[in-house]
């Protein structure tokens, strides 16, 4: 027993003593731990430095550093540094022997730091420090200027997605020098090493006009790591391949090309040979890559935009740019740099660091057009511009391109383009107008695939037809980048061309001093402020002059073009008062294209003498009548008389002794056609039976306000283009982008019959108002179905039953193929759009719907008698009194039905709109019900956005039927519609059966003045549909509402943001039966709620309601009068308050971030 005592005492004092003098020895050995400690840091230090320079040299060799003596270096740095701090604490302390707890805690930190330092000391055994990779790409230290833009980041990552795609091999990148092509094939290489989307990444630059095989496979080689010998071409190729098979996938970017390059001949295995190799190509022509190189994916890099130009410019110049004297500046010169990357960071640098009058010169010298003083400009922006030029092919293209530089402020019309470009013969091998519009199309094209020309940006308005090219914007207009036009015209004002272009108003002096002027052979004089004219301009080799100014004091002295007798193309765009035309004029024995724009000309008859005049224009000027002479321009091709309201007079025979004119445009001007055998006297005008001595006539524009005018006789035929107007009134003609319009009102259908047929095969645009007699617009007006119709409108004519009426006849071809918009006004008699069945494929390309005032319209297609299932036939159900009930009589399979049972869907079985994208429906009155049950899926399948205002008797808008079929709904606004009684009508959603959940993509829905309204969605759908893509949700004055959400669809709005309830009778905001309480997730993405006027709403929901809205930033609630307590704080612990009534909201105030929180109104 004794034994077993003294065993436990000692194992006790084992455990204790040992401890204790442990500790004691931190007290005693205090100056010890902490001397040996700082020895053990200088020796740590040593070797850290002797490490560290070998790792530097290895950084400066560009080896890469191995990790773990990276990491070595990075724990080192803290220890030292820790233990460096306790040394010196004690230092400065100076602990006394009497402070015992503190020389207690500095040794036991002592001795705990040099155990650290021992143990980093045994890991100090590197075999290398370093190791060296093969040559990488050189694409990082490119990124620097462009590397933070957004504009880029799209287009990077659909490059990134197409490289992840198998089916795509080869994809191209293009845009105009400058713009950063180069920058983002580096951030594509880069991106896909960092995202390892393949084993090796390899790149090429600056392939450029003539490639070098042998650079290219340098480059390529140097990144694998391949030396080549002395090789030949071919040997290298093959080893360049054989390298790059070794790696399962390769990814290979060849930068700049110009031209078709043979990826063999370089030794890149694409396609079979290598299935795991993509290829990236830049280039600044699409053609090259689509076409020449076969990419199957194209990329275009276009211009930054304002806010990106200027951030590229302030991180390049630096923030000076923000001081007070300087940031206007900067900011008009980043304006004409207008987006181009090079042409920003090559001005920024220049200037940086620069005096404010080097800054104020800067800017003058750009809008100059004459870079060449601005430091860096010419080499580093200009010629890479001008490398685009020189690389053009033909001599037509590159003439269009200085042509446009000459035009190149703002937007350029491409009918100017087309008329100077015949004055100047500037398209060879061409005759008709036809063939000239399709050769500048090509041309246009050419430009815009070098990046040397860019679609226009301003989308202008419809009130002006376009003479050649429609109103189409995308046709109408270009637009040449800023720089490129500085460079076009840099290159036109040198020989041989001496084209000058000035933007300043000159003196009569600066006239006579600017010897230019005299050698040059195009002269734009583009000044808003020109006041006066030198009495002769003396340029014996001028071709082309146009003065664009906007002085109404300007005039233009008589013998001004005296000394010009070779000129071929005249434009004034000049705005002046009463004047007439120069006499000089009539020495212009070579002019081709006159263009006379917003004068006020009293005698114009000079203009008879330009014999070999081809274009003649006098768009909007006032002028009274034109004169006999111009019957002796018989080479006459286009005459504009646009906006001429002020013409009366038209002599008879001028327009038919014009005999080569293609185009005739009297829009918006002649209307006082004299009639058929009227005398011929001097003051007849001309007939319309004129037009069919223009043999050659292909585009017309006219008005003809005297239906009566019109007889059998008109040859229309022939026509390619027209926008004709027959009206009793001056109407207002949208001229949009169709090239063929034809607008016809009070109109008789036999005139209609006999005079207009021929256009209804081609027309494009029709629009149809004031016919009486006319019941049914297809096959009484036109059996062959309107085959190029495209826009069909058709208002107030009261005769009309039905747009298509198949029971008159069998249609040989699908009604309306084409039409992509259909609008009809004010059709009271209208029954339905379609009577009787359609063949399929019939208004199969309909993208718009509008009905608007067609009061008895119950359907879009009505049959004349419904068929049973089992064959038999019934009455049509629309033409039965909706009141009353009836029984068929006739076969035994005959059933009775009653109307009021079986409502006639708007949208029954029969139709089917794949192409539908917006419908308005405005005062259909009849209209019941909208959908058919059993409608085909791909009916409405592409509907974006739906109104409905007015329908009185509408009763639902939405059957859970027809939500699967509308997959791209986005926007829907319901208004004054008194009987709708529900949005979505769920009853058909049977939660006890499996169904594929249907996601309704619905961002918007707009329900105002609905007086019936019960509900938006009729039942919880317990999952099954969702509207997780709402967005906005705005209800007003719906007094029968007493609950907005089902409890599942309001679990399922997460993209909700704005939520806006007014004059409504809701009661509770969420339906919540068992009184559970509502997730604190509800709305996660609310940012704006409004409550107003809702005298009955009693509480968000009838559970309790935690509002956690981290993103909510406005709250509006005014005139809730039940709603006493808005909010209740409460905390981890509970509630901190206890009202009496329950809180509208229950928060958490981390949860709310208001700016501003808006109570504008609270009478809670």
């Amino acid at each position: 027993m004794a034994d077993i005592v003294i065993s436990v005492v000692a194992k006790v004092a084992e455990y204790l003593v040992a401890p204790i003098g442990r500790q004691l020895g931190y007290l005693y050995n205090c100056r010890s731990n902490l001397d040996k400690l700082e020895e053990q840091v200088e020796k740590l230090g040593d070797a850290r430095g002797r490490l560290q320079r070998d790792v530097d040299e290895a950084d400066r060799q560009g080896d890469e550093i191995e990790p773990d003596v990276k990491n070595w270096l990075t724990s080192t740095e803290g220890i030292i540094q820790k233990a460096k701090e306790l040394i010196e604490d004690e230092k400065a302390a100076n602990t006394s022997c009497f402070n015992l707890k503190l020389r207690y805690q500095r040794s036991r930190q002592a001795k705990k730091r040099s155990g650290d330092i021992g143990k980093i000391q045994e890991e100090n055994k590197f075999d290398r420090v370093s190791y060296r990779l093969p040559p990488q790409g050189i694409w990082s230290p490119r990124l620097r200027d462009c590397e933070a833009l957004e504009s880029r980041a799209s287009i990077l990552n659909e490059i990134m997605e197409a490289l992840r795609n198998d089916d795509i091999r080869m994809i191209g990148v293009w845009g105009m020098g400058g713009v950063g092509k180069t920058t983002l094939a580096n951030q594509v290489a880069k991106k896909a090493e960092e995202d390892k989307l393949f084993e090796k990444v390899v790149m090429a630059l600056n392939i450029s006009q003539i490639p070098n095989v042998t650079k290219i496979q340098g480059e390529i080689a140097g990144i694998l790591g391949l030396k080549f010998g002395e090789e030949e071409e071919l040997g290298r190729a093959d080893r360049l391949c054989k390298s790059l098979n070794k790696h399962k996938t390769v990814l290979v970017i060849l930068d700049d090309i110009w031209e078709e390059l043979s990826l063999e001949n370089i030794g890149i295995p694409y396609g079979d040979v290598h299935k795991g190799c993509k290829v990236l190509l830049t280039s600044r022509e699409h053609c090259v890559l689509s076409r020449e190189m076969g990419t199957q994916k194209n990329f275009h890099v276009q211009h930054l935009c304002g806010e990106e130009a200027w951030s590229l410019f302030k991180k390049t110049a630096g923030d000076s740019v923000e001081k007070l004297e300087l940031r206007p500046i900067a900011i008009e010169i980043v304006k004409e740099c207008e987006g181009l990357p090079v042409a920003i960071v090559t001005i920024a640098k220049a200037l940086k660091g620069e005096t404010v009058a080097v800054w104020k010169n800067a800017l003058e010298e750009l809008k100059r057009s004459a870079p060449t003083n601005i430091r860096g400009v010419s080499k580093n922006v200009y010629s890479c511009l001008e490398l685009s030029y020189n690389h053009l092919t033909g001599d037509e293209v590159k003439r269009l391109f200085l042509l446009c530089g000459m035009l190149g402020y703002g937007d350029i019309s491409m009918d100017q383009l087309l008329k100077y470009g015949m004055g100047l013969d500037l398209f060879e091998h061409v005759s008709s107008l036809e063939q000239i519009r399709n050769k500048l199309l090509t041309l246009v094209k050419i430009l815009k695939d070098s990046s040397l020309l860019l679609d226009a940006e301003y989308k202008y308005d419809n009130k002006w037809p376009g003479v050649f090219f429609g109103s189409n914007y995308e046709n109408r207009f270009v637009r040449m980048h800023d720089v490129v036009g500085d460079v076009a015209r840099a290159i036109a004002a040198k020989d041989p061309h001496r084209f000058v272009v000035i933007k300043e108003a000159l003196g009569l002096e600066e006239w006579q001093r600017k010897e230019e002027f005299r050698n040059c052979s195009r002269i734009s004089l583009q000044c808003r402020d020109l006041r006066e004219l030198p009495e002769r301009l003396v340029c014996s080799k001028l071709e082309f002059f146009l003065l664009n100014g906007n002085d109404p004091s300007l005039r233009i002295p008589n013998t001004f073009f005296d000394k010009t007798e070779l000129l071929k193309v005249l434009d004034f765009s000049q705005k002046m008062g009463v004047t007439p035309l120069p006499s000089s004029l009539g020495f212009l024995s070579n002019l081709r294209t006159l263009c006379v724009q917003r004068f006020t000309l009293q005698d114009i008859a000079v203009i008879g003498g330009l014999k070999k005049l081809q274009v003649l224009c006098f768009a909007s000027c006032e002028i009274e009548r034109l004169p006999k002479e111009m019957m002796q321009l018989t080479d006459l091709r286009v005459l504009d008389l646009w906006d001429c309201s002020h013409l009366k007079v038209i002599p008879q025979n001028v327009i038919s002794s014009l005999s080569r004119l293609e185009h005739l445009c009297l829009a918006k001007s002649f209307t006082k056609w004299g009639a058929e055998g009227f005398g011929s006297g001097e003051s007849n005008n001309a007939c319309l039976s004129e037009l069919n001595n223009l043999s050659y006539l292909k585009t017309l524009c006219i008005e003809i306000r005297n239906p009566n005018l019109l007889s059998k006789d008109l040859v229309f035929e022939k026509l390619t283009r027209y926008v004709i107007s027959v009206s009793p009134e001056e109407e207002h003609f949208n001229y949009d982008r169709y090239a063929r319009m034809l607008k016809v009102c009070g109109v008789n259908k036999s005139c209609l019959v006999d005079c207009l047929f021929k256009l209804f095969k081609t027309v494009e645009n029709l629009e149809l108002s004031g016919l009486e007699d006319t019941k049914h617009v297809l096959y009484e007006l036109d059996t062959q179905s309107f085959l190029q119709l495209k826009h069909l409108c058709i208002f107030a004519c009261p005769g009309i039953q039905y747009i298509v009426d198949s029971t008159k006849g069998v249609p040989s071809h699908s009604a309306f193929p084409n039409l992509e918009e259909l609008r009809l006004f004010n059709l009271n008699n209208m029954d339905a759009v379609c009577y009787g069945p359609i063949p399929e494929g019939s208004f199969g390309k309909l993208r718009s719907l509008e009905v608007d005032g067609c009061g008895r319209l119950k359907s879009f297609i009505s049959l004349p008698m419904e068929q049973g299932r089992d064959g038999s036939v019934l009455p049509e159900i629309g033409s039965l009194d909706s009141t009353g009930d009836f029984s068929s009589t006739g076969s035994s399979a005959t059933q009775e039905l009653c109307t009021s049972d079986v409502p006639t869907p708007f949208f029954n079985e029969q139709v089917t709109l794949p192409s539908l994208e917006f419908l308005f429906m405005h005062g259909l009155s009849n209209v019941i019900t909208m959908w058919h049950n059993q409608l085909p899926l791909e009916s409405c399948c592409k509907l974006e956005r739906l109104e409905i205002m007015h329908c009185d008797k509408l009763l639902n808008v939405f059957t859970s039927n027809i939500l699967k079929g509308l997959q791209s709904l986005k926007d829907v606004k319901i208004c004054d519609c008194d009987s709708v009684e529900e949005i979505f009508d769920l009853r058909g959603v049977n939660c006890n059966e499996i169904h594929d959940i249907a996601t309704i993509p619905l961002k918007q829905l707009s329900l105002e003045r609905l007086n019936s309204l019960k509900s938006v969605w009729n039942k919880d759908p317990q999952g099954l549909v969702s509207f997780q893509n709402l967005g906005s949700l705005c209800i007003i004055d719906c007094p029968c509402l007493k609950c907005l959400f089902p409890e599942t669809i309001a679990k399922g709005l997460v993209q909700l943001s704005v939520l806006r309830i007014r004059k409504c009778g809701v009661e509770k905001i969420v339906a919540n039966e068992n009184g559970d309480e509502i997730m604190s997730s509800l709305f996660p993405k609310l940012t704006s709620l409004a409550l107003e006027e809702l005298d009955k709403l009693k509480g968000f929901s009838r559970g309790k309601c935690i509002a956690r809205w981290p993103h909510l930033k406005e709250l509006i609630m005014g005139k809730c009068d039940q709603v006493e307590t808005v909010f209740q704080e409460i905390d981890s612990k509970g509630y901190i308050d206890s009202p009496i009534q329950q809180p509208f909201f229950r928060l958490e105030k981390v949860w709310f971030d208001f700016s501003p929180f808006l109570l504008p109104y609270l009478d809670c």
